[in-house]
C-alpha cells in the first residue's frame, strides 16, 4: 500500500504503518497535552493508542493465519487510522472457509477480552485496595477495547468481518455472486448509518471515514465478484489486450516514463524477439527513476519472475494472478507474446456483456526507446 513503511515482521508477514497513522499519534499526544498541560497525559494517550493498534495487528494476524491454514498467503498487514488491513493473496472460494477466516479476527479479540477480564477480576479480588489503581484501570480499558472491537467488527457492514460472515452464510444457499450483491447492499446501508452517526453525534467523526471505507469496499468487492462470474468459461484470448506498448530491456527509464505519460499505459511487458523476459510496472518505473535516474535501464528494475497464461486457458486464472499482485498477465502462445490481461479490460469485457470493444488486433512492437 502506498505511503506506508515497514515496521516489522510477524509470523512471516510484513507489518506496515501508513503515514496517516503517525499524524493520528501526533494529534492524540498533542491534544492530551493541550487539554491538561501535563506531558504524561499525552504520553499515556500515545501508549494506549499504540496498545490498541497492537491489538489490531493481532486481530489481522488471526485472519492471516486462518487463511494460511487454507493455503492462502497474506501479502502484508497495514495499520491505518481507522484500523488494520490484512491483504490476502486471494479470498477463500468456499463459503465455509470464508466464514472461518472472517471469524478468526474477532475470535482473537474475544480471547484477549477473556484474558484481560480475568486479570481485572483476579487483581480486584486479590487486592481490593488496588482495584482503582492505574495498572488495574489500564487492564480494564484493554478488556473493554477488545469487547468493543469484537462487537463492532461483527456488524454486518460488508466488507468488514461481520459482512463477510453474512456473505459466507448467504453463499451456502444463494451462490457467491448473489450473496455478494446482498451483502454489499447491506454494507452500503450500514455505511449510511455510520455516516449519519458520525455527522450527528459529537465525538464519532471517525465513523464517517469508516463509512467511506465500507461503501467503497462493498462496491469494489461486488464488482470483483461480478467480474469473476462474468469470466466463467471465457478463454484468455477473448479478453486479452492486443494493442499495447512493449519495451526492450535496454530502453532507458526516462524514455519509458515519457511514453507512459503520453500514452497513459501503466505497465509494460519487456520483450526480446517476441518473447517476454520481464514486466515493468508503474511502481517499478518510479522506483527505478528514483534510484538510477532517467538514464537507468529497464533491465535494472524489471520483474524477472512472473506468471503467464495461454490463449486457451481460462481468463479466471489471469484474474486470480492479477488479484495476487501481478501488474499485468502476459498471454503467451508458442513462446511468443500474444496479448495482455489487465484488470481494466477484464472488467470492461464483463461490463459490455462479453462483446468485443474497440481493441482491434494490432502489432504490439511499439517501443519506448531512448
Amino acid at each position: 500500500m502506498g505511503w506506508s513503511f515497514r515496521v516489522g515482521r510477524l509470523a512471516g508477514i510484513n507489518i506496515y504503518v501508513h503515514f496517516t497513522f503517525l499524524i493520528l499519534l501526533g494529534f492524540i499526544g498533542l491534544n492530551g497535552y493541550l487539554q491538561t498541560g501535563d506531558p504524561a497525559v499525552g504520553l499515556l494517550g500515545l501508549a494506549m493508542t499504540a496498545a490498541v493498534f497492537g491489538i489490531i495487528v493481532l486481530h489481522e494476524l488471526g485472519h492471516a493465519l486462518a487463511a494460511r491454514h487454507y493455503g492462502i498467503p497474506t501479502k502484508d498487514i497495514t495499520l491505518l487510522p481507522i484500523g488494520g488491513v490484512a491483504r490476502l493473496q486471494r479470498m477463500p472460494e468456499k463459503p465455509a472457509q470464508e466464514l472461518v477466516v472472517a471469524l478468526a479476527g474477532p475470535a482473537v479479540n474475544v480471547v484477549l477480552a477473556v484474558l484481560f477480564g480475568a486479570l481485572t477480576f483476579v487483581n480486584g479480588s486479590a487486592h481490593p485496595e488496588q482495584a482503582l489503581s492505574f495498572t488495574a484501570g489500564v487492564v480494564e480499558q484493554l478488556f473493554w477495547i477488545n469487547v468493543w472491537l469484537a462487537g463492532f467488527n461483527l456488524l454486518p457492514a460488508f466488507p468488514m468481518d461481520g459482512g463477510r460472515v453474512l456473505r459466507a452464510l448467504l453463499a451456502l444457499r444463494l451462490g457467491a455472486a448473489r450473496a455478494t450483491d446482498v451483502a454489499a447492499a447491506v454494507g452500503k446501508g450500514m455505511a449510511i448509518l455510520f455516516a449519519l452517526v458520525g455527522f450527528l453525534l459529537p465525538g464519532y467523526g471517525m465513523l464517517v471515514l469508516v463509512a467511506l471505507f465500507v461503501w467503497m469496499g462493498a462496491d469494489a468487492e461486488a464488482q470483483a465478484v461480478r467480474t469473476r462470474a462474468g469470466l466463467t468459461g471465457v478463454p484468455a484470448a477473448a479478453v486479452m489486450v492486443r494493442r499495447f506498448a512493449a519495451v526492450d530491456p535496454d530502453d532507458t527509464l526516462g524514455a519509458v516514463a515519457a511514453y507512459a505519460r503520453q500514452a497513459f499505459q501503466r505497465d509494460f511487458p519487456v520483450v526480446v524477439g517476441g518473447r517476454v523476459v520481464g514486466l515493468l510496472s508503474r511502481e517499478d518505473l518510479r522506483t527505478g527513476l528514483d534510484e538510477y535516474g532517467p538514464n537507468g535501464r529497464v533491465f535494472q528494475v524489471m520483474r524477472r519472475e512472473f506468471a503467464t497464461v495461454g490463449p486457451d486457458e481460462p481468463a479466471e486464472r489471469g484474474l486470480a494472478l492479477l488479484a495476487g499482485g501481478a501488474p499485468v498477465v502476459p498471454v503467451v502462445a508458442y513462446g511468443q507474446l500474444a496479448g495482455l490481461l489487465t484488470p481494466e479490460h477484464l472488467s470492461e469485457y464483463v461490463r459490455v456483456g462479453g462483446r468485443r470493444w474497440h481493441d482491434a488486433p494490432s502489432d504490439h512492437e511499439v517501443r519506448a526507446r531512448a
